[in-house]
């Protein structure tokens, strides 16, 4: 038997996953909700003009280029950022087209999971 945690929606659960012989019955499924942990420290925000749309980094790293400008227009999939995290380069895309509200972020920059690279309108 393996035990994991997962958090789902922001709330972790305690998972234990049991292997079984093929054609075994599965035994019955048991989560249970992790105790509650201090919260993190608050993900960087946009400012308050910041657009509708936040682009928000989708794991820890460092900036290597920032490729949009405020004022710019994108469309969907356009490269916004290069985040390198695990020694590899990740382009963050725009999820839909729009008007580049703002840039949050500076090449060099380190950023978590979670924080608002680029907002769009």
């Amino acid at each position: 038997m393996k035990h994991y945690t997962i958090t789902v929606n922001g709330t972790p659960y305690n998972v234990t996953v049991e292997e079984t012989a093929a054609g075994a019955a599965p035994a019955a499924p048991v989560a249970a909700p992790a105790p509650k942990a201090a919260p993190a420290a608050a993900p960087k925000t946009a400012p308050a003009a910041a657009g509708s749309v936040a682009v928000n980094a989708p794991m820890p790293g460092t900036i290597l280029d920032v490729k949009a400008n405020p004022g710019a227009a994108v469309k969907a999939g356009d490269v916004l950022v290069i985040l390198e995290a695990m020694k590899m380069e990740n382009e963050i895309v725009a999820p839909q087209d729009g008007t580049v509200a703002a840039v949050n972020v500076k090449k060099g920059d380190s950023v978590n999971s979670g924080d608002v690279l680029v907002s769009l309108n």
